[in-house]
């Protein structure tokens, strides 16, 4: 069975070329189901988002050409484009490469904005998809589960996910710092622009509670404060209500500051000390900046917040390095076990030709030992599959570890042609035969 993966992402075309591939959720139902009538596809499963859109698959043979260019025209024909237009555009990964190119794109490493979480989420939706449209068998099953254990795997072991690498997010973490909790917080946005929207959108999600909005345009407010469920007030009337907020995010386009220094002297008085955390990312600025020089309030501008930014894209490039580290530790593990896997049918065809060899002499024996109780009936089937135990154990090992490398496929033709074993795989239910076979000592006697 041989993997294939086809796609294309940020990195090989622009967002004018990857909308043409954007599928949704209805649409993935229904094309998975055209995925398996592609010729040589016996598995298949489509990621699309916005940045990216993949088909992961297995054929049944080894020429992979064939299913490549398979998936490459079902994807044009289900948008109608043609494949001249497409192909410069689209990668194709198989083996090992599909394996490891998956393990990344469910770790973030290959995302816009590596360490971005929610990549995963969008991997295990597509996973689901493909799961009800019946498109999943065993090999994918398998990987699949692989590329989630990675991805946990890399978020737990590296810091790759927990620095801010937007301005939103690097808001809420000051605003964490600040604060602490972020439960039960108020919020004020000044200007309805998207980048304040976004950053109210992350403290929201945090905990923060209520959220004032102010804009010139009062229809503008009354928008935005209802997607947050908040008040809109009126432009004029915003330093009325400082005194119940704890997080202000300004983003007016006034010409000049929209709160000086006597405004922020007199809130602070009013306020008792209780702290106020302004977020200034409006060019020209809103705030007057002489204001953070007042004891208990904080204010960053659209630089400071840059910096955070920087410094945590930093951070991430160097827990990049630790990941790609784990990524190909999986992946040299999963090809391990997979050539591991590919042994287990010779295994278990072995044993089973070993065991009936042993029962077919027992039989032609067993006339000439006279009569014998039950219990030393029992006593010497058990010896002779004990014994027949005892000398497959050796072979079992070195075909299990031949099995595991990549020139070991040789010396287990050679067992298969010693023993005359059959090269199809044993009429065995297709996980319980390498369970079977692997099992350590299940027979040792």
């Amino acid at each position: 069975m041989s993997l294939i993966l086809v796609g294309l992402s940020h990195k090989t075309a622009p967002v004018e070329v990857r909308e043409k591939l954007a599928f949704s959720r209805e649409e993935l139902a229904e094309l998975h189901r055209g995925l398996r009538s592609v010729a040589s596809i016996a598995e298949g499963l489509i990621l699309s988002t916005c940045n990216r859109t993949e088909v992961l698959a297995s054929c049944p043979g080894s020429d992979t050409e064939e299913a490549i260019a398979g998936i490459r025209g079902f994807l044009c024909a289900a948008r109608g484009l043609e494949r001249s237009e497409m192909d410069r555009h689209l990668y194709a990964h198989t083996g090992l490469e599909a394996v490891r190119h998956l393990f990344r794109v469910a770790s973030s490493l290959d995302s816009m904005m590596v360490g971005e979480p929610q990549i995963l989420g969008q991997v295990k939706e597509a996973y689901s998809v493909a799961a009800q449209a019946g498109s999943l068998g065993v090999g994918l099953e398998r990987v699949m589960q692989e590329a989630f254990r990675v991805a946990k795997r890399v978020r737990a072991d590296t810091q790759i996910s927990r620095n801010p690498v937007s301005i939103s997010y690097a808001a809420v973490e000051l605003a964490h710092k600040i604060f602490g909790s972020l439960a039960g917080r108020s919020i004020m946005l000044l200007g309805a622009g998207k980048m304040a929207e976004l950053a109210a959108r992350h403290l929201t999600h945090s905990g923060a509670r209520s959220v004032l909005v102010s804009s010139r345009t009062f229809h503008h407010a009354q928008e935005m404060a209802k997607r947050f469920n908040g008040l809109p007030i009126a432009i004029d009337d915003f330093k009325k209500h400082l005194l119940q907020v704890d997080i202000v995010i300004s983003s007016t386009t006034a010409p000049g500051h929209i709160l000086g220094l006597e405004d922020g002297q007199k809130l602070m008085k009013e306020r008792r000390g209780r702290a106020i955390f302004f977020i200034d990312i409006a060019v020209p600025r809103d705030i007057d900046p002489r204001l953070n020089d007042l004891d208990n309030l904080y204010l960053y501008n659209v630089d400071d917040l840059q910096a955070v930014v920087e410094a945590g894209l930093q951070e991430r490039r160097r827990e990049a390095v630790l990941a790609e580290a784990i990524v190909e530790e999986e992946v040299t593990h999963f090809h391990g076990r997979s050539r591991a896997r590919e042994a287990a049918p010779a295994i278990v065809s072995l044993r089973n030709r070993m065991h009936a060899m042993a029962e077919d002499e027992l039989g032609r024996f067993r006339s000439r030992m006279g009569p014998l109780s039950e219990k030393q009936e029992t006593l010497m089937r058990e010896m002779v599959a004990s014994v027949v135990n005892k000398i497959l154990h050796g072979p079992t090992r070195e075909m299990k570890r031949n099995g595991a490398v990549e020139s070991g496929q040789d010396a287990i033709g050679l067992v298969r042609r010693m023993f005359d074993l059959p090269d199809e795989r044993p009429e065995q239910d297709e996980e319980e035969a390498p369970r079977q076979a692997l099992d350590e000592g299940r027979h040792e006697g």
